[in-house]
């Protein structure tokens, strides 16, 4: 039997590599931007084209290679960091791994001019798919130029896998961020489509920080630091203020190299207990420091993922550091008056006249009581019965209970006769039938509604929120927008990755009402909103919606037009605490019932549940 086995070729072994290492032109700028530190590089320039698909260019003022390195720096497994097994334990470099030039040349046209610091001249190499086409001597800069064109050219499936140009270009600017944050003593410029998206000058990682996220943020931070015997941790935590609604803002860097660590993560969340609402996430730039002989950063091809000799004893040290910072600062916590799960129950203030608060010793009236005049003595043992029957349910607590007006006494309130008694029809303020379509509003937030086989408890913002969805969707499908104009135009300030995110859903938002042009390189200027939303801020309904598809992004399971109709009706929606007028409730659930699936939200949650009258009944039978 012949031999089956034999060893694969340079180009398609770096093609197999490739597929690890660079997963998109994210990944190639990653290895690219490290190169250019990992030669002292002071200055580095990133210039993109399509997302990176067409041209991907970095610029650097580092040390250079000869014309021997040159050529060698694109062979697998060349490095300049390695010599024996000893130095993968104390490894502080970005690079090691010898894989990443390989990789990239054998799935793009490459070319390369770099100068040693001090030579006369210097050498240029073009590749293309791993095949080395020209090499000769020119004049060229100090350091190195290396630009990538028409990534995956020569591998159209992964060509084909790649988002659109908003999506392809936010991931790029995320790497992008982390390595400017890793490294603020370098001055970094990032240009797309011939526009300067930032030019961030050398400086402290506070300046770095503003400069990257905007000014605003300057006072939202706080200092971490924390020196242990094991490892030392500094960097800036925000206030509750600064949290959002994605993790795209929490960065971990363990010996400047940016990793992902759920467990760690962990740790910060534990830390800021108590201190945000619920699905909010703080935001971090935090810096450990640790002998690299405690960890293993040869794990994953990218260099996210490491192991920690004892973990369990950083999350502890993360934990520890972030609670003094904030202890140390007086952050104090947030109330999220929208949670009602943070209230132990609801409590009534009203606010003092004129006369109670200059007079001294305020006059009460022992006769006033917040209750409709001219009660007989069934309505008021109904009104004490149910007191107590309320109080009997808080447990002994005292509860206020707010003045019920005579417009909606009939709804609020109902006097019961017993069966041996007879009441005057005008007594029971509305007819038997009238009282069985009455919806009830409970706890500001459900809405009961009798039906033949029972009844059904509606939950308003789910509800609301299906309404809403399906109209926005129909109006996105027959584009007429519907747009009321501002009359002092509002500009919303983005961060580069959630402008992109803006562009890629700008034509959808425009067609839901928003009147929004883009102005400069991160900001979008609103002329109007739609016409059916009034009630909210424009900058902040926009900014939310954004927020909401980024999210969203993690895990897509709409398209993108019916995203943006869910994120718009998630914002638009009637919250949980309003109260609903008895109109209000009737037509919120006609509209609910007249939709193509009223039982469910387009995310999944239920808007309604029914309770069958025999099942009901089932609870009052006598028990044996």
């Amino acid at each position: 039997m012949s031999d089956i086995i034999s060893l694969l070729p340079d180009s398609i072994a770096n093609q197999i590599a490739a597929g690890e290492v660079i997963q998109r032109p994210a990944s190639a700028v990653k290895e690219m931007m490290e190169n250019s530190i990992d030669a002292d590089a002071t200055e580095i320039k990133l210039i993109i084209r399509d997302a990176g698909k067409s041209l991907i260019q970095v610029i650097d003022n580092g040390k250079g290679m000869s014309d021997t390195d040159a050529r060698m720096s694109f062979e697998r497994h060349a490095t300049s960091k390695i010599k024996n097994i000893d130095d993968l334990f104390h490894i502080r470099t970005m690079g090691f791994r010898g894989e990443a030039l390989a990789s990239i040349a054998a799935i793009a046209q490459v070319e390369l001019k770099t100068r040693l610091r001090g030579e006369a001249v210097g050498t240029e190499l073009l590749i293309e798919g791993s095949e080395v086409l020209k090499q000769e001597t020119v004049s060229c800069a100090e350091g190195a130029s290396l630009s990538v064109k028409n990534l995956f050219y020569n591998v159209p499936a992964r060509r084909n896998f790649l988002k659109s140009n908003p999506v392809e270009t936010k991931h790029i600017i995320d790497e992008f961020t982390r390595i400017a944050l890793a490294h603020p003593e370098i001055n970094f410029q990032l240009h797309h489509n011939g526009v300067e998206v930032y030019h961030l000058n050398a400086g402290n990682l506070r300046q770095r920080i503003v400069g990257l996220f905007g000014h605003n943020y300057n006072e939202r931070l706080v200092p971490v630091e924390e020196q242990t015997t094991v490892t030392n941790i500094i960097g800036f935590i925000g206030k509750p203020d600064a949290a959002k609604k994605t993790r795209g803002e929490q960065f971990f860097f363990v010996n400047n190299r940016f990793i992902k660590s759920a467990y760690l993560n962990h740790a910060v969340s534990a830390a800021f207990d108590e201190l945000l609402p619920r699905e909010s996430f703080a935001f971090y730039v935090l810096f450990l420091d640790i002998d690299p002989s405690r960890i293993d950063i040869n794990v994953h091809p990218t260099k996210q993922e490491i192991k920690f000799e004892d973990e369990r004893i950083i999350y502890t040290f993360i934990l520890s550091a972030i609670k003094r910072a904030l202890g140390k600062y007086s952050v104090s916590p947030s109330l999220d008056f929208n949670d009602e799960h943070r209230m132990s129950h609801n409590i009534s203030f009203s606010r003092p006249n004129k006369e109670m608060i200059d007079e001294p010793n305020p006059k009460l009236n022992p006769d006033y009581s917040p209750y409709p005049q001219q009660k007989d003595a069934r309505t008021l043992s109904n009104e004490r019965n149910w007191k107590e029957l309320y109080a009997d349910t808080r447990k002994g607590e005292d509860v206020a209970i707010a003045p019920v007006t005579d417009s909606d006494f009939a709804s609020a309130t109902f006097t019961i006769p017993s069966r041996w008694e007879t009441v005057p029809e005008e007594q029971t303020l509305l007819s038997s039938e009238e009282k069985i379509h009455v919806p009830v509003q409970l706890h500001d937030k459900y809405i009961l509604s009798a039906i033949k086989s029972g009844f059904i408890l509606v939950e308003q913002h789910a509800a609301h929120e299906r309404v809403l969805f399906e109209r926005y969707l129909k109006q996105l499908n027959d584009n007429v927008p519907a747009s009321q104009r501002q009359l002092f135009p509002q500009t919303l300030h983005l961060t580069a990755p959630d402008f992109e995110i803006a562009k890629e859903i700008l034509q959808e938002v425009r067609a839901l009402g928003f009147d929004v042009q883009e102005f400069g390189n991160t900001d979008l200027v609103i002329h109007g909103t739609p016409s059916d939303i009034t009630d909210k801020d424009p900058s902040k309904l926009l900014e939310e919606l954004i927020e909401g598809y980024k999210q969203s992004m993690q895990s897509p399971k709409l398209n993108k037009r019916e995203e943006v109709a869910l994120q718009l009706a998630k914002q638009a929606a009637i919250k949980n605490g309003a109260r609903l007028t008895e109109r209000e409730m009737k037509n919120l659930l006609d509209e609910l019932f007249g939709c193509e699936m009223p039982s469910h939200t387009a995310d999944g949650k239920s808007t309604f549940i029914s309770f069958n009258l025999r099942d009901i009944e089932k609870q009052f039978e006598k028990k044996d």
